[in-house]
């Protein structure tokens, strides 16, 4: 390995920096005597905190900024929360590690009580379309309250806004060592994770084949594929952060299966489907799951919803 320094581009949230410290760490111990810096870098999301994503673009909000950087040769990798990063690339950047993953699934916490247990017109804290859509669909009498902020001050909002429960994923909780925060964890066929969800992704300069190569142990083929079918589907749909879509993949023996949902806001229509194949098929059974869906309803739903929600 050729490499004698590193740096990462990182957002200052705590999370953000939990995850690129984690990876340092993960390299430092892989290469001694490597150096390794972290050059934290503002993005439009962590400056825009007092409006909905959906409202302000979406996606891209985390990683712009730090893709600029790259491009510019001031850093020579990201680490992102997979759920945060865009289908499309800048030219000359591509997603070079896809690591192993943490749980996947929605954590729910509350005071106590269960989500069976909520009263009627329970108030619930959450900033994903996703997670509100399939709760409503499940109880059509809760109020969504959209809460942004870092993983911290979505826990202190469960108080500081009256809600009886906040929804955030299992992942962040448990790096940021939150575990004992949480209620019930919500199994992933009642709500659907985000794509990516639980994963980090490494992004470099396409071109840098030695930090490629220095990065490369930290992949993992199976959170690979299963992320590579999920992130398949989402770009059929052309969604992002602002439209109701959610997959999900697994990888046992070889095989790759991916559940998928396309969702209205409120959760009154839902298209959902399985689609399963070799793992080595990821993209093309993302991209078939996701014509599946659009085909079943799914094109009318994200129509109505980009009118409505985005004045389109």
């Amino acid at each position: 390995m050729t490499v004698k320094r590193l740096r990462i581009g990182t957002r200052a949230s705590q999370l953000a920096l939990w995850q690129a410290n984690w990876t340092k760490s993960e390299l430092e111990r892989r290469y001694p005597g490597i150096e390794v810096e972290l050059v934290k870098i503002k993005t439009i999301g962590d400056k825009i905190l007092d409006v909905p994503l959906a409202q302000v673009g979406g996606k891209g909000l985390f990683v712009k900024e730090i893709e600029e950087a790259m491009l510019r040769g001031e850093i020579d990798l990201a680490v992102h929360s997979m759920k945060d990063v865009p289908t499309e690339f800048p030219d000359g950047l591509g997603l070079v590690v896809t690591t192993q993953r943490e749980d996947p699934r929605d954590a729910f916490i509350s005071n106590g009580v269960k989500f069976s247990e909520l009263r009627q017109g329970a108030r619930i804290g959450t900033s994903a379309l996703r997670r509100q859509a399939q709760l409503l669909k499940a109880r059509p009498d809760l109020e969504m309250v959209i809460i942004r902020g870092n993983v911290e001050t979505r826990i202190r909002k469960l108080k500081e806004d009256n809600l009886d429960a906040v929804i955030l994923a299992a992942a962040g909780l448990n790096r940021l060592g939150f575990t004992n925060v949480i209620t019930e964890l919500l199994p992933t066929d009642f709500s659907i994770p985000a794509i990516g969800q639980g994963a980090l992704g490494l992004e470099c300069r396409l071109d840098d084949a030695a930090t490629i190569e220095a990065l490369s142990f930290l992949n993992h083929p199976a959170t690979a594929a299963a992320v590579a079918a999920e992130r398949a589907m989402l770009k059929r749909c052309e969604g992002g952060c602002q439209v109701p879509i959610a997959a999900h993949g697994t990888v046992s023996n070889d095989r790759l299966t991916l559940v998928g949902l396309i969702a209205s806001v409120d959760g009154s229509q839902i298209v959902r489907d399985t689609i399963s194949g070799p793992d080595g098929d990821a993209i093309r059974l993302g991209t078939e799951l996701a014509d599946r869906l659009l085909a079943a309803g799914g094109r009318q739903i994200l129509e109505t919803v980009y009118q409505r929600e985005l004045g389109h």
